[in-house]
């Protein structure tokens, strides 16, 4: 199974390039930045505010309500829109030998958080913003919606109950990133590996993504650890 794998990625890798780089450069575009740049008609640069950060807390926090809205909401957008250019590329274009249903849906369904991780690296570091941009987690949250929706679902009521006990963006956002692989490996291997029989490769390739978004979130987030294992991080405040 792992060398059919690898002969379908080897003879569409051209595929696979044109699909990084559109999910890329989509991620590039930074909400934040522009909304901001808009907002304070293009006197303020939202890393240049707050925390630095050009994401939606930053926003919220400096900016205001309506402009983290927007931001959120773009964020999202442009990672849902990435995923599904990438995955219906390939699916209208591809060479994929014949195989049962199910393998082709996990196939495609992996070029889902394919794409997604090169919208997320567009995301932290944007061509079009001289490479600085957010941490990715909003981005990230569209990917797991657009992917999987069970871990999706998994992952916002984790985050949701931490942020409602401690009012921290960054420690619900640094937990859920740790918890983004083992919640993956749990729904694939229970639900699609042992009770529909889906192959095991599945199971890995989409854990092993998770677990690189996962790493490079908390990455991310290395000055809010600081902050936090030093009780200085802040607990969210919007800008009205």
């Amino acid at each position: 199974m792992l060398q059919t794998l690898l002969q379908i990625a080897g003879a569409n890798w051209y595929w696979l390039v044109l699909i990084a780089v559109i999910a890329y450069l989509i991620g590039s575009i930074n909400p934040a930045v522009i909304v901001t740049k808009v907002v304070t008609k293009g006197k303020h640069d939202i890393r240049d505010m707050g925390s630095g950060n050009a994401g939606f807390t930053n926003v919220l926090r400096s900016v205001g309500k309506v402009p983290a809205i927007i931001t959120i909401v773009c964020d999202a957008l442009k990672c849902i829109v990435a995923v599904f250019i990438g995955y219906f590329l390939f699916m209208w274009l591809a060479s994929v030998p014949q195989q049962d249903p199910w393998f082709r849906a996990c196939l495609f369904n992996c070029v889902k958080y394919y794409a997604g991780v090169f919208c997320i690296l567009g995301h932290a570091f944007p061509l079009y913003f001289h490479f600085k941009g957010g941490k990715g987690i909003v981005t990230a949250a569209a990917l797991m919606l657009s992917s999987d929706w069970r871990v999706f679902l998994l992952i916002l009521g984790t985050f949701l109950v931490i942020f409602l006990i401690a009012k921290i963006i960054s420690l619900a956002s640094i937990i859920c990133a740790s918890l983004y692989a083992p919640f993956t490996f749990l729904i694939t291997f229970v639900f699609d590996h042992l009770l529909t029989k889906s192959c095991l490769w599945y199971v890995l390739i989409t854990t092993f993504c998770a677990l690189i978004i996962g790493v490079f979130a908390v990455v991310m987030h290395r000055e809010n650890i600081k902050r936090l294992l030093r009780g200085e991080e802040k607990k969210i405040h919007a800008k009205k």
